[in-house]
């Protein structure tokens, strides 16, 4: 079940829910909308290692903007801290973002009960492309959760995306070896 624009207002109310910083006027009828933060990164090899820690090199959004090319991977990273502490919660584009060619997650859509950070965005392009820091990059949809939780993300020992950051962060598959 998807939670509505009163189920997440309700959630933020009792704690369930976080996200900072909050606009009342980006909830939508069933989803919240989350912003392009002022950094990307880009990896330094053509050639990346799931095996190994892959580097990258941090870029910032200047006032600008900044153009996306195609054949790129780009770590992006939402302005939104979120917290979700008895909820899923799905990241999607926008619309009008997927209108301009940019998809902005390869497979990493979905968070998990207890994942509190920011979102570190998968971005990709197929034309040329400005974006800029603080335009409306996707949004998160809630769906409930049925039973009790036994694993919390924010709570696992080994989980990788923990680190509060207003970075993207790049792949920790390496620590999976």
């Amino acid at each position: 079940m998807i939670l509505t624009d009163k189920k997440i207002l309700e959630g933020i109310s009792n704690g369930e829910i976080v996200i900072e910083p909050f606009r009342r006027e980006c909830l939508g009828t069933n989803s919240y909308d989350v912003h392009l933060g002022k950094f990307l990164a880009v990896y330094q090899d053509r050639v990346l290692d799931a095996k190994k820690h892959n580097q990258i090199e941090m870029l910032e959004i200047s006032e600008e903007g900044f153009v996306l090319q195609p054949g790129t991977l780009y770590l992006g990273v939402t302005e939104e801290y979120t917290e979700t502490h008895s909820a899923v919660p799905f990241l999607e584009g926008k619309s009008s973002v997927g209108r301009l060619g940019i998809d902005i997650h390869a497979t990493a859509g979905k968070g998990d009960v207890g994942f509190s950070n920011t979102w570190t965005l998968e971005i990709s392009c197929v034309q040329p492309v400005r974006v800029y820091a603080g335009m409306p990059i996707g949004q998160l949809i809630y769906f409930r959760v049925d039973g009790d939780i036994e694993n919390y993300y924010n709570k696992k020992r080994d989980a990788k995306y923990n680190l509060r950051t207003d970075k993207p962060v790049e792949s920790m598959m390496w620590r999976n070896f």
